[in-house]
Order: structure tokens, then C-alpha cells, then sequence
């Protein structure tokens, strides 16, 4: 049986820290493993303690290149897609992702959908020397995820609301 407790670590390209918080197991079905944070969660956010303040729902997809935040108000973002690696699991505690510096989001008022940090990507690009096959990937999640934002696909839609709704 799966833990119902998911230790979920980002870490950039060259192994430092960046993201680092427990989240409780809510379901897995054809798009992913869907983790739940509630207010109060004691995270690390690059390398410093920190508190969650407001919940939210992390969409852990099977083998893409990217994770989806679902996300109440007060919170601007609506969905907040970071542009990663596929996720490598430790057994069923814990999921190891590599953030490639890229983001997705969609805001919540305006329904405005756009790419983030290009400027850092390439900056990391050329630091940690991404690989060109990496950078294919991650260029083409950041495509696919421009569209399906404001396209209606889930489960950037509605879908994310049903488990959104257990962590509130």
C-alpha cells in the first residue's frame, strides 16, 4: 500500500537545493500522482525553512517534463507549471525532480497564460551546461503547456478542482 505521506525535493541541474516538502498522497489515475499541501507545511525553499501559507495541489505527471501547482486565492497564479525533469521515485515516499528554471502559468484574473524565467534558462543553460536533448525536452513541455493552459485541457480546466477541494 502507498504511504499516504510524499516527500517531494526539487533540486536545480547542479544538485543544489530548491525545493524541499512533505505532501499527502491524494489519488493517482491516468494523468499522474496528485500530492495535497495544506496550510501550516514546514518546506524548505532554497535552503531556507519556510512555512506554506496558502494550499495547494501538485500534479506529479507519469513520465512529462514538467509538475503542475493548482492553487486557491489569495494566490495570483491559478496554475503554476515548473518546467522539470520526469519524476524519479524512491519507493512511494519520496519524488526526486530536477527543475530546469522554466515556468508555466496561468493567472487567475485574467486568464493571461505565459512562459517565465527564459532568461534564466539560458543562463543556467550555459552554467551547468544543459544538455542539447534536455533542452529539446524542456523547450517542448513549456510549448505543449503555453497552449494547454488556455486551451481547456485537463486537467488544466476543471479536473484539478476536485482535489484542490480536500486540501482547502
Amino acid at each position: 500500500m502507498p504511504s499516504d505521506v510524499v516527500r517531494v525535493i526539487y533540486r536545480k541541474y547542479d544538485g543544489s537545493a530548491h525545493r524541499d516538502y512533505p505532501a499527502r498522497r491524494l489519488a493517482e489515475d491516468d494523468l499522474g500522482i496528485w500530492l495535497g499541501v495544506p496550510t501550516g507545511t514546514s518546506s524548505v525553499y532554497h535552503g531556507r525553512p519556510s512555512v506554506e501559507q496558502i494550499p495547494f495541489v501538485l500534479l506529479v505527471p507519469h513520465q512529462a517534463w514538467w509538475t503542475g501547482m493548482f492553487n486557491p486565492p489569495p494566490r495570483t497564479s491559478e496554475v503554476y507549471c515548473d518546467i522539470a525533469t520526469p519524476a524519479r521515485w524512491e519507493g512511494e515516499e519520496t519524488v526526486h525532480l530536477i527543475d530546469l528554471d522554466l515556468d508555466v502559468v496561468r493567472r487567475r484574473e485574467t486568464g493571461l497564460v505565459e512562459l517565465r524565467d527564459e532568461d534564466e534558462f539560458a543562463e543556467h543553460r550555459a552554467r551547468f551546461g544543459y544538455p542539447d536533448e534536455l533542452v529539446v525536452e524542456a523547450e517542448a513541455a513549456a510549448r505543449w503547456l503555453l497552449t494547454a493552459l488556455g486551451d481547456g485541457t485537463e486537467p488544466f480546466a476543471t479536473s484539478y478542482r476536485k482535489w484542490l477541494a480536500l486540501v482547502l
